[in-house]
């Protein structure tokens, strides 16, 4: 029992390792394991499975603290816009704001076409959600 337990903590030092991106060596010393297991590790499905989902679980939590930024970064976007702004300064903003604009209208765009696309697929005839 000892030694799954000592293999299931070194697995998850292992996959936080590889998961923040260390290389396969680097991983390895954090683990206190041979680069050799590290890549027969890797090879076992469920393994990379967890590394999957824990890699998956990071880009979501960055993606939400991202998102809870995102709203005081178009106000200070739209501050910088203001008078008495140096001109280059309010010329950056003005460029950061619509370039931003434009690629977060695209993407929602592209959320609601997959979306239907999706549902159609499915076959929903109303074609959404």
């Amino acid at each position: 029992m000892a030694n799954a337990t000592t293999r299931r903590t070194a697995d998850d030092h292992l996959i936080l390792a590889l998961a923040c991106g260390a290389t396969q060596e680097a991983a390895a010393t954090k683990a206190g394991l041979g680069v050799t297991t590290v890549r027969r590790r890797l090879q076992d499905p469920d393994f990379v499975r967890r590394l999957r989902a824990v890699q998956a679980d990071i880009v979501a939590r960055t993606a939400a603290a991202l998102t809870a930024a995102a709203t005081e970064s178009v106000r200070t976007l739209l501050d910088l816009q203001k008078p008495g702004t140096p001109p280059a300064t309010r010329l950056g903003a003005a460029r950061a704001v619509l370039e931003l604009g434009l690629k977060v209208r695209e993407v929602v765009e592209l959320e609601a076409r997959i979306a239907a696309l999706e549902a159609h697929v499915d076959g929903d005839p109303r074609g959404g959600p």
